[in-house]
């Protein structure tokens, strides 16, 4: 259902190539009945921490059709798998003697952060660090695999990929998003290399291939659809600017790029729109559902897929109308906001419990 790209003049009438089903940037959106995809946000990170190959491991084992690694690079340029390159929140980093003096305060796309990043530290000394929960007070079960595991690397991801391919007897995608790519550029650890070149050395660049590549920034993923022939996700968040636009002085908002010129616009390098469920579902000021948007009827039209981000089933994450109770951490109806998400004939969804979601395309699919 996320087709790889053809060249813009492969459009209409464009034949699927290989048994993985991909979709050129300018042909037609999902039909009626097509299969409505589940990305493992971060893996199964509603049951393990987030970012780690036993993350990946379950949400795929759950039926994920995609496993989400986050993309930064350490101090040797070896692209590992973090949400933010400020891993305080994510590893045992603080509590490691040995680490005190990396701590540092830096400006991340315009916000001041304290902390340990991983472009100070080499592979070898990130490898000595133990993942553990980020948010314990809403997932406090998942504290119990603090310290079990590794930050792994974009190979390995891809390496446990492949296997569980084999073993599970289903294709295994990859959407990896590249994160802060401006400021890696200014620092001289760009990303878009190393995203290629592990591409290319693991046979996945290619438009078969069950590869997305993600960003928030535009000018990144321009770059990359120079080099790279999978498919392309503009993300969207509900409020801001691209940090790339910010940079530049352009004054467009992701507001503008989700009304009909910009997705447009967007159509040209990216296949897919990834936009927060807030930019197709809005709350008002006590967080309860109001009128949908036309951003993904817009996106179809423009020749785009929506895959929103992202579905959690904690009362704190949730719309107010499908809370249980007034616990964050307990669960609400998240099976309701499925329904409301998919209603709006949106192509994948990104979900940090992929099981739940499963059972959620699976019923819809069945009515």
């Amino acid at each position: 259902m996320i087709r790889a790209r053809l060249t813009a003049l492969a459009v209409a009438g464009a034949a699927v190539l290989g048994t993985v089903v991909q979709l050129p940037a300018s042909a037609a959106p999902s039909q009626p009945g097509d299969r409505i995809e589940v990305f493992g946000h971060r893996g199964a990170s509603g049951y393990r921490p987030e970012h780690t190959l036993a993350s990946y491991e379950l949400a795929a084992r759950m039926g994920a059709d995609y496993i989400e690694p986050d993309l930064v690079p350490t101090k040797d340029g070896v692209l590992v798998s973090r949400h933010e390159n400020e891993i305080s929140g994510t590893t045992d980093v603080a509590r490691r003697p040995e680490f005190a003096d990396r701590r540092t305060t830096k400006v991340i796309d315009g916000q001041e952060l304290t902390g340990w990043f991983t472009e100070d530290f080499t592979l070898a000394e990130l490898k000595t660090l133990r993942a553990v929960e980020r948010i314990p007070d809403i997932r406090p079960n998942n504290t119990v695999y603090d310290g079990r595991w590794q930050v792994p690397t974009f190979q390995e991801v891809l390496d446990l990929r492949a296997r569980l391919s084999k073993e599970l007897g289903r294709e295994i995608g990859v959407a990896p998003e590249t994160k802060h790519p401006s400021y890696f550029a200014r620092i001289g650890l760009p990303l878009e290399p190393g995203v290629v070149q592990t591409l290319d050395r693991n046979g996945l660049n290619k438009r078969q291939a069950k590869v997305v590549v993600q960003s928030f920034e535009v000018g990144n993923l321009k770059r990359l659809d120079e080099s790279l022939e999978v498919g392309l996700v503009q993300l969207i968040s509900n409020s801001g600017a691209p940090q790339d636009f910010v940079e530049a002085g352009d004054p467009r908002t992701y507001a503008d790029l989700v009304k009909p010129e910009g997705l447009r616009e967007i159509a040209g390098y990216a296949d897919v729109i990834g936009p927060d469920t807030k930019v197709v579902l809005p709350v008002d000021d006590q967080g309860r559902l109001t009128e949908p948007t036309t951003v993904v009827a817009d996106a179809h039209a423009a020749g785009l897929q929506v895959v929103p981000y992202t579905v959690r089933a904690e009362n704190h994450f949730l719309p107010a109308d499908f809370r249980s109770s007034d616990v964050p951490s307990a669960y609400g109806d998240v099976f309701g906001f499925y329904a409301a998400l998919f209603a709006q004939d949106i192509d994948g969804i990104f979900a940090d419990h992929p099981d739940t979601a499963v059972i959620a395309r699976d019923e819809h699919a069945g009515r």
